[in-house]
Formats: C-alpha cells, structure tokens, sequence
C-alpha cells in the first residue's frame, strides 16, 4: 500500500469524531400541560462540552398559571449529580420559547419546571418537559 494513502487514511480517522452530528431529543409533557412541545439539540463542542438548544412551543406564560410563577428554568442534572439551573427559559407572545446552553456531562437529564425565583437552587415544582440524553 502507498505510504502517502496510508497517512491520509490514518490523518482522516482522527478527524471522525469532530464528524459527529448533532442529536435531537423530543421533551416529554406533563399531564398538566398537555399542549406543550419541544425538543432538544445537542452537539459536542471543540471544548468536549455539550452545547444543548432548548426549543418549546405551546407553554402557557408563567404569570398565566395557577397558582402564578415568576418565570421556566431549564434544569440539568449529569448521571452522578444534583439538578443545576441553567438558566431561564423566556416564553413569547406566541408561547414559545428558547434557550442555549453547555454541560460537560455527556449523558444527562434535562428539564423544565415553574418557579417562583428563577435563581432557584433547586427545582420545586413539576417536570413539565423533560428528556434524557445520551449523545
């Protein structure tokens, strides 16, 4: 075999996995909210991380629910972990909302509740979407 193909093959599958594709996750709905949808995409990043794109749709306004909430938070929580607010998750107009965000867990839960404070320690309330990725 030529020495120079050899190199480029072998230079080429050190390259595979940058290749790898992003992964969508559909968000399972709670009961209470049965019109809501989304999903989530999650891509490796150059750093190793997990970038996550948080997408929902037909998630009522928090100030709308009863009893009232302050805002959504996005919640992950690695496989040997505590749940970590990621941030909050802002509903438009026309109830959808969306939101980007890393994690250096490659298998994780992910999900959303209503809170009274959206710099929550902890999650007090319903799952109202969640997934589980394991990219």
């Amino acid at each position: 075999m030529n020495r120079g193909f050899l190199v480029v093959m072998l230079a080429g599958l050190l390259f595979v996995p940058a290749a790898v594709k992003a992964k969508d996750y559909q968000l399972i709905s709670d009961p209470s909210v049965p019109a809501a949808t989304g999903k989530i995409n999650v891509d490796k990043d150059r750093n190793g991380n997990y970038k996550i794109k948080v997408e929902v749709h037909h998630l009522a306004k928090p100030e709308d629910l009863t009893p009232p909430r302050q805002g959504y938070v996005v919640w992950v929580q690695g496989r040997d972990g505590q749940p970590v607010n990621v941030g909050q998750l802002q509903v438009n107009k026309n109830l959808d909302g969306e939101l980007t965000t890393t994690t250096p867990s490659q298998q994780f839960d992910i999900f959303i509740t209503a809170e009274d404070t959206v710099a929550a320690q902890s999650p007090s309330g319903l799952r109202l979407l969640h997934a589980t990725a394991a990219p």
